[in-house]
């Protein structure tokens, strides 16, 4: 046989990036992210009771300070940016050890909350749900994004008990616009007037005590806060929508 017509014999890849090294990798980091949000969701799980209390996104100083203002309830901040959970989480440790005994029903959660919010909640398991200064996605392709969407207040208005508050705070004066529209026209919301809101300690809380709060107040910006109430499921006027 000439060396024209010998078949070389294919290469045999060896080192870290074979495609069997890189499904082992992918494999590992897979499991060890499921263990760790395994255990942390199965304690919620096992929570029945309706006390729960959910700030979503900038989350620094308002979970703690709602821990405070509510030391018999639980409150969880979820946040889906690593780097600000992680300085929540540290923060809260640091006040624990500062203040024994106090403090203990505060926590932070790193997770997707549009997406894996109903994984960690029962139905009608949470009292107040606080979006706080939520990222506006400007472009119209973007609003779908937004946190405060029709299809996802279907969702809140699941996991939040009759009578539960939905919280909204905003410095763009379109989004509020938007919160207060969607909120409004859904089935199970029903507005709170603002007259209302002057006595209740969480919006002053989510007002003041945020580091976008006290942003938007030192650069002298104006803040737009809606609530909204869950109506009680007989007031619902759609039947047999989520019960």
């Amino acid at each position: 046989m000439t060396a024209s017509t010998t078949r070389r014999r294919p290469m045999k890849w060896t080192g870290p990036h074979t495609t069997q090294a890189l499904r082992t990798r992918a494999w590992t980091f897979w499991t060890s992210a499921v263990a760790s949000v395994d255990s942390q969701v199965r304690p919620m799980q096992r929570l029945k009771s309706s006390l729960w209390i959910m700030a979503i996104t900038f989350i620094l100083l308002i979970a703690v300070k709602l821990a405070e203002l509510f030391p018999d309830k639980l409150t969880l901040a979820l946040e889906i940016r690593a780097k600000v959970t992680e300085y929540v989480r540290l923060r809260i440790e640091a006040l624990r050890s500062e203040n024994p005994g106090q403090f203990q029903n505060v926590s932070a959660l790193r997770t997707n909350a549009m997406r894996y919010l109903p994984h960690y909640f029962r139905k009608g398991q949470i009292t107040k749900m606080f979006f706080c200064f939520p990222d506006p996605q400007f472009k119209a392709r973007l609003h779908r994004r937004r946190i405060v969407h029709t299809p996802l207040l279907a969702e809140y208005a699941y996991l939040l008990a009759p009578g539960g508050i939905l919280y909204t705070i905003t410095d763009v004066e379109e989004l509020h616009q938007w919160h207060v529209e969607k909120c409004s026209s859904h089935p199970c919301f029903t507005r709170i007037p603002d007259s209302e809101l002057e006595s209740d300690p969480c919006v002053k809380a989510m007002t003041e005590e945020t580091e976008e709060g006290k942003k938007v107040a030192r650069g002298g910006g104006k803040k737009y806060v809606a609530v909204f109430r869950r109506k009680a499921n007989e007031d619902v006027a759609v039947d047999n929508l989520f019960w």
